[in-house]
């Protein structure tokens, strides 16, 4: 009994590991898909480093969930489809970070017990930057390239081109390719922003992602004006040497800017000093850095050493804790967003964090004010670690002298003056005034959004133009839009006025989910939208819908439906779906009659790739046919359609005695022509 009792523990634990493995793994996955492939980091270095670390752990533990396709398995994002694709020849690895001093010397005793104690390391600055691979035939710059996920980068040679401290003609006629670290320096990126907020443009988050916005798109005289630089640190094919440091001297002399910051060392005592010594230079530097580079010097014993599927085993990463920087708090105002919640902010005097310059913080919400007791007059205490949004962890209450005020929550919108309601269960303070123009100008840049409606030419300055023109007072007011209003604004003239005109036109035939999403409803995303389009005629249907016919819908939760509900109950609501309603723009669904009810009360799952067909076009198929399809195999699964590299959930189903077919199978048992 008592071993039964153990096993039952041990398959609990494993499932617990599993599920919580399969969390880590998307929630990585979503913040390299923002962090590599849209220059758009969600959480900082320190934080996405914690969640990696932790998923390390899980698979070294429990090998047997280990996958091919888990973001430890993988180096970087994909790539854009704007540049061709280049496929290298030597793989491009990301590096194996590490975060105490006992690692280094771990990885340094490591290498001397198993290569002798005369091995030597060579520290040097990880700059924080995009990494890019440069090729040259004959001492002549032909081709560059973004290391993308290690195996296939893009070309962006044109663009590499205009960077200055990239030698178009080498000093010798050598045949090789490098590798570098293009980064923006901090002078740089400050003017950036200094000219973007003098027009009233959205300013970069920092340095880093600037330089790989820059690098990654096509407007090359935009590349030229910002000045990027570049360090190269490594020579991926055409040359041998002995040593990482000689080859770096070999760098130098065909006149490539190498890497400044860089030590020789014989122990791991020198090592760590080196690392320190780096450390204390972060904030004198001109550029950013997120670490330093701990390398084996010695090239046959890297040979010997190898490498896994992601990183060398020859090199770690050490990265510095968060930065913390004290400033003063100046002033907390509040701002108003697009659904009306209304957040403070922290004025600071300016101060460098993380090789930003911090002159405002969010300060999360009124409670956040109240938990940690922040006045105006505090001394702040800053933390900007890596690449996202800095903020206030705490204020030094032993440096204040008196006259700090404490700060009331506001209890009308500092835009309309409206009261503002506080929601249940809630921290959050809200503008309901539908008009208030602090929402209204928050509401529209969303509604013409890219992944919205999609109005080409009407961003954040066109908008807020049109309002302030009294041309714009909700979004269902864009498709009333006049050529002759438009085209006497400043800033426009015949064909630009004509040009958006046309583009506004152009989405009133958009599906019913772009619209939905357009309108702003609350806990509302893009795949709530596109469950809404899809189980509903129109949007006269969605109005009427109850929230428990609502919340009954596959993958839509009680929350949501609530405030679908709540949203179309809504005065305000119906007059604009009236206007839009008359302006000919499109209110419905996608809502389609079955081919047949072949796989009703059937749960199917589809992985895996298929040669002529997407995923998608699979799972309409299904969806057609009365199935339903899901993203994880279980018992509770009738079928499982495989292709090429099916993974993971191939092996479930296998586990658990699932049906598995290919697609040519499926189509012909099941789908009937």
């Amino acid at each position: 009994m008592e071993d039964l009792q153990i096993d039952l523990f041990a398959s609990d634990e494993k499932e617990r590991v599993k599920k919580e493995i399969k969390e880590l793994r998307e929630r990585i996955n979503y913040y390299n898909i923002k962090y590599h492939e849209e220059d758009n980091p969600v959480v900082s270095d320190f934080e996405y480093d914690k969640y990696t670390q932790r998923l390390k752990k899980l698979e070294k533990e429990y090998p047997e969930f280990v996958t091919p396709d888990s973001p430890t398995q993988k180096v970087g994002g994909r790539t854009k489809k704007i540049f061709n694709q280049v496929f290298h020849e030597v793989q491009m690895q990301s590096l194996q970070d590490v975060f105490e001093f006992k690692d280094i010397e771990e990885f340094v005793d490591k290498v001397k017990n198993e290569y002798g104690d005369k091995i030597q390391f060579i520290v040097e600055t990880k700059i924080d930057g995009l990494s890019v691979s440069l090729e040259y035939v004959d001492g002549k710059f032909v081709r560059g390239s973004t290391r993308g996920d290690g195996f296939v980068g893009e070309d962006v040679t044109e663009n590499l081109k205009c960077i200055k401290d990239i030698p178009l003609e080498l000093k010798e006629k050598e045949t090789i390719e490098v590798r570098g670290e293009v980064y923006l320096p901090r002078k740089e990126f400050e003017n950036i922003n200094k000219e973007l907020e003098e027009k009233g443009k959205q300013l970069l988050a920092n340095p880093r992602n600037a330089a790989a916005g820059t690098l990654r798109q096509l407007d090359i005289e935009l590349v030229k004006k910002r000045n990027l630089s570049i360090f190269v640190f490594t020579v991926l094919k055409g040359r041998n040497f002995e040593s990482d440091s000689k080859r770096l001297e070999f760098l130098d002399s065909l006149g490539f800017k190498t890497i400044e910051k860089r030590k020789v060392c014989k122990s791991k005592d020198e090592v760590i000093t080196a690392v320190k010594e780096i450390g204390n230079l972060r904030d004198g530097l001109e550029y950013d850095i997120d670490g330093a580079v701990i390398n084996v010097d010695n090239l046959q014993i890297r040979e010997e050493m190898g490498q896994t599927v992601k990183v060398p085993k020859w090199s770690i990463a050490y990265k510095y804790p968060p930065e913390r920087k004290e400033t003063k708090i100046i002033d907390i105002v509040t701002q108003v967003g697009r659904t009306g919640q209304v957040t403070p902010m922290a004025i600071l005097e300016p101060v460098r964090v993380a090789g930003s310059l911090i002159s405002k913080t969010t300060l999360h919400n009124f409670d956040y004010i109240e938990q940690k007791d922040i006045r105006i007059g505090d001394i702040a205490i800053i933390q900007k670690a890596g690449d996202v949004i800095p903020e206030v962890v705490d204020v030094n209450k032993n440096l204040r002298i008196g006259n700090e005020k404490k700060y009331i929550r506001p209890t009308v919108c500092p835009i309309c003056k409206e009261e503002l309601e506080k929601e249940e269960k809630s921290v959050a303070l809200r503008c309901t005034n539908s008009e208030c123009p602090a929402t209204c100008f928050r509401s529209i840049t969303h509604f013409a959004s890219r992944d919205c409606m999609d109005i080409s030419g009407m961003g954040e300055s066109i908008v807020e133009q049109l309002i302030d023109n009294s041309l714009l007072k909700d979004v269902a007011d864009i498709y009333y839009l006049k050529y002759e209003d438009i085209v006497k604004l400043e800033r426009f003239a015949n064909t630009s006025a004509m040009n958006l005109i046309n583009a506004i036109n152009v989405t009133k035939d958009n599906s019913l989910d772009k619209l939905l999403f357009g309108l702003g409803i609350r806990h509302i995303g893009k795949k709530a939208a596109k469950i809404l389009a899809k189980n509903y005629d129109d949007i006269y249907k969605i109005m009427e819908a109850s929230i428990e016919e609502l919340n009954s819908l596959q993958d839509f939760g009680l929350v949501m439906a609530e405030s679908v509900y709540s949203f179309f109950k809504k005065e305000k609501t119906h007059e604009i779906i009236e206007k839009l309603a008359k302006a000919g723009v499109n209110l419905k669904g996608e809502k389609e009659e079955l081919i047949s009810h072949v796989l009703d009360n059937m749960t199917i799952v589809v992985t895996g790739t298929f040669e002529g067909s997407s995923r998608n076009d699979i799972v309409n198929l299904i969806e057609k046919n009365g199935g339903k399809t899901s993203n994880s195999v279980s018992k509770k699964t009738s079928l499982v359609i495989a292709g090429e590299n099916a993974g993971s959930k191939l092996t479930k189903a296998q586990e658990l005695s699932v049906r598995v077919l290919n697609l040519e199978e499926f189509k012909k048992e099941y789908i009937k022509d």
